[in-house]
């Protein structure tokens, strides 16, 4: 692309930032569409967040992205926040309006979006969900919005399940997440068969020879397994899951479409199925150089 007068500037903020696939997306994007947009990675140094949401917006950039360690600590520096972001605790995607930035949170609608391309709905489905964690709290929060039947949540410490748990039945009305310990998966009722989702970090490269759960029995009770890691692109628990006859999914896809989202919100183009098929394509292509 020519880089002029009227180029404007997306990016991320994150601590690390030298390994993300993002410019991949928005640059790809870019080019795709011919949007005169250009993005980049902005290493931020703990304790400078402020400066850095302050300084993008008074260097006139359209927009940022998100990630560790600070998708909650800028939140106290932005214009507005959208609902479900808000009700997360976590933003991803800050949006220029005036007077300063929206935050916006796109994984979890991402994750939406990267099921239904796989052919997954989570509407009456019962669901189970590996950590309690951030991850895992949005992941409940998603499911309850997609009318999901119910959610089981398997931790080792079942405390902070808990913690998660009480607050969505809350917001519910009903018991619609329950708890149990790693240990007492054994427990599941009756002999359906679940959506599992592992939301936690168990298994990401360089360690990735572990499972949250090894024991071969768990795996008959999935027909799906999602691994929110993208990074090895086939996890021990994913490979669990196939070998049982299940279907397996990373956490690619899901970086697919939270960037898809961010950047639809940054122009207001609608990125379609073909378009997202070849993004997808130079992520891989990028991730085997």
């Amino acid at each position: 692309m020519r880089i002029n007068g009227y180029t404007r500037t997306c990016g991320l903020i994150g601590n690390p930032v030298e390994h993300t696939m993002s410019p991949v997306i928005h640059n790809t994007l870019a080019k795709e569409t011919g949007e005169n947009l250009v993005y980049v990675p902005f290493h931020v140094q703990t304790g400078q967040v402020e400066d850095a949401v302050r300084g993008a917006y008074a260097l006139n950039l359209m927009g940022l992205n998100v990630t560790v360690p600070y998708k909650s600590d800028v939140i106290p520096f932005l214009r507005e926040i959208d609902p479900l972001a808000e009700r997360i605790g976590a933003v991803n995607t800050l949006v220029r309006t005036e007077g300063g930035y929206r935050g916006y949170n796109t994984d979890m609608p991402g994750l939406y979006r990267a099921m239904a391309s796989d052919g997954v709905s989570l509407e009456g489905e019962e669901v189970l969900v590996l950590g309690a964690g951030g991850v895992a709290r949005a992941v409940v929060i998603l499911l309850a919005e997609k009318k999901a039947a119910g959610v089981t949540l398997l931790n080792r410490t079942p405390e902070r399940a808990r913690r998660i748990a009480d607050e969505v039945n809350a917001r519910e009305g009903r018991e619609f997440a329950r708890v149990l310990s790693l240990e007492a998966w054994s427990r599941l009722p009756g002999d359906r068969r679940y959506l599992a989702i592992q939301a936690t970090s168990v298994g990401m490269y360089p360690d990735t020879e572990r499972a949250v759960i090894e024991e071969e029995a768990f795996y008959d009770r999935i027909h799906t397994g999602y691994d929110l890691i993208f990074n090895p692109p086939e996890t021990r628990f994913m490979k669990r899951v196939l070998a049982h006859g299940g279907r397996a999914f990373s956490g690619y896809k899901m970086l697919l479409y939270q960037g898809i989202i961010a950047y639809e919100l940054w122009t207001g183009r609608p990125v379609d199925d073909a378009l997202a098929e070849r993004v997808y394509e130079e992520m891989q292509r990028a991730l085997s150089v």
